[in-house]
């Protein structure tokens, strides 16, 4: 295990897709991690996800081909975020790419619309 969190679970979300199975639970959580998830779960990557305990978070996947946490954590300003768009995700509008910016965490189009930079966090499609 390594200090990220996010990325572990990531990690282990992806491994869980591979497997052809819907459902995970990750043995360590953050406040971090559960605000990734609730823009997952609004762009419906992932079904639901639960805290059962407290150190227990149940996952279920959804609409999920491919998530990956952004190593290092560059930081963009709001004209270098279509750059990354076209790295990290296959098409235009196919995914999202999540940025932690001054306002909280958002998608690059919320930042985009909104006029803000921030440090990119993780991909999703």
């Amino acid at each position: 295990m390594s200090q990220d969190i996010v990325a572990d679970a990531l990690n282990q979300i992806m491994n869980t897709k591979k497997a052809k199975k819907e459902e995970l639970t990750v043995k360590r959580h953050s406040k971090f991690l559960l605000t990734v998830l609730a823009i997952a779960k609004l762009k419906k990557y992932v079904k639901d996800y639960k805290v059962l305990s407290k150190n227990e978070l149940k996952i279920t996947i959804g609409n999920l081909n491919n998530c990956r946490a952004i190593k290092p954590r560059f930081v963009v300003k709001t004209d270098e975020i279509e750059k990354y768009v076209k790295r990290y995700l296959p098409a235009k509008n196919i995914g999202i790419i999540i940025i932690s910016t001054s306002q909280g965490l958002m998608t690059h189009q919320t930042a985009f619309d909104k006029n803000l930079g921030g440090s990119l966090i993780a991909y999703m499609y």
